[in-house]
């Protein structure tokens, strides 16, 4: 006896496989398709649905690829708009590119930064965006444009503030706090030793450097006229000393004030250097700016007669000494060619610095026919001027008397 539950009927020959699953039965009561027509029919059908799905691929991936170009086009104009830190979040990229201008006040931490001469707005900018004082170029050049003073601002070393509102940046430069360069002040009257001194005080360049600086005269920039000749020509004012100037570039500038300073007022460069002796010596003399031009019409007034000038800073100068130091004895020394009781003539070169005033008094002497001066307090610098010897003499008397009640 069989444990079979289901029971299979056996397929007879006129039956097949698919009329037991329900398939469409040919038999020997039913018409075939004539020729194989159906099966070609079939295939046919089959091809022609193939090539539907491959256009129906073909449409999907072009419409895809448009789609793609679409997307990546819009994505680098959104690129190069608001730049990659905007895209991703930073990335690496400051602030700077994320904005177009810092809000300011600003914080600590920036490196100095220099401007150079001729220095453009937009140089400027380029030098404060690598910075990271400004956020944009455009944002600095705004700013630079609206200030009607940003044309002066000047070449030099400036310490400022990471990411500052433009317009304050440009107010930053116009300032002279903001300068980082060292103040060197020379005051009117110092002769070239006494300015290298003053110069290395300040700035630690080494006096020697300054000697060999200024016998050098192709590197200071020492007009021909000067025969080599520094004295005279390193004018008295105040000078910026950016970090790191050599001591070259630092006498160069004293000596193109001082080519600015002739040039301005009209005086022929072959007189350059004789308007310097002349005011150097009105310089060394004179306490008081009323006197000035009555100094130099006596100096003008000598030399027009070949008199000796016996200037007393010329003598003490040659021997390299204080005027306080002199003595008579020292008055008669021929070998010294600054002594101005034994040679006729102005000294062989200026005795000091010359500054404005002195420079103008020597071109503007007053009217008069002095040939004498005379100090008669050495402590207020009072000075008397006289046209005849007899007149010295009284001056002189005086002084004699104010010297004795004074020692």
């Amino acid at each position: 006896m069989s444990n079979q539950t289901e029971w299979w009927a056996p397929v007879t020959s006129d039956e097949s496989a698919a009329d037991l699953f329900g398939s469409e039965r040919v038999g020997q009561g039913a018409r075939a398709p004539q020729g194989g027509s159906a099966r070609r029919s079939r295939s046919a059908g089959r091809r022609q649905a193939e090539r539907m799905r491959k256009q129906r691929r073909r449409r999907s991936v072009a419409v895809l690829v448009v789609a793609l170009v679409m997307v990546a086009g819009a994505a680098y104009v959104v690129f190069s708009v608001l730049g990659g830190a905007s895209l991703f979040g930073g990335g690496g990229s400051s602030q700077a590119e994320q904005v177009e201008d810092f809000s300011g006040p600003g914080r600590p931490g920036a490196q100095p930064v220099v401007i150079n001469p001729g220095d453009t707005g937009a140089a400027m900018a380029a030098t404060l965006v690598d910075a990271g004082i400004v956020a944009t170029a455009g944002a600095f050049l705004d700013a630079y444009e609206a200030n009607p003073d940003a044309s002066s601002i000047q070449p030099g070393t400036y310490q400022l503030l990471l990411e500052m509102k433009a317009s304050d940046a440009v107010l930053a430069l116009l300032d002279p706090a903001s300068k980082v360069s060292m103040k060197v002040t020379i005051p009117e009257g110092y002769t070239a030793s006494q300015i290298y001194d003053r110069i290395s005080e300040v700035t630690l360049l080494p006096v020697d450097q300054l000697k060999a600086a200024a016998e050098d005269p192709a590197a200071i920039g020492l007009p021909a006229e000067a025969g080599g000749k520094v004295e005279g020509w390193l004018f008295p004012s105040t000078y910026q000393v950016e970090p790191g100037a050599d001591a070259a570039s630092v006498l160069r500038q004293m000596v193109e004030r001082t080519v600015q300073e002739l040039t301005s007022r009209g005086v022929p460069q072959d007189q350059w250097e004789t308007v310097l002796n002349k005011a150097s010596l009105v310089e060394r003399e004179a306490r008081h700016d009323p006197d000035r031009p009555k100094m130099a019409r006596a100096i003008e007034n000598r030399l027009a007669r070949d008199m000796i000038l016996q200037i007393d800073a010329a003598v003490a100068y040659g021997l390299g000494i204080n005027g306080t130091q002199l003595t008579r004895e020292m008055t008669r020394d021929a070998s010294n060619p600054y002594n101005t009781y034994m040679h006729v003539g102005l000294p062989p070169t200026p005795i000091a610095s010359p500054g404005a005033k002195s420079i103008d008094a020597v071109l503007n002497p007053e009217a008069g026919d002095w040939i004498f001066w005379t100090a008669v307090n050495l402590d207020t610098g009072e000075t008397r001027f006289a046209t005849t010897m007899e007149e010295h003499d009284a001056n002189v008397a005086e002084l004699r008397k104010w010297q004795a009640a004074n020692e």
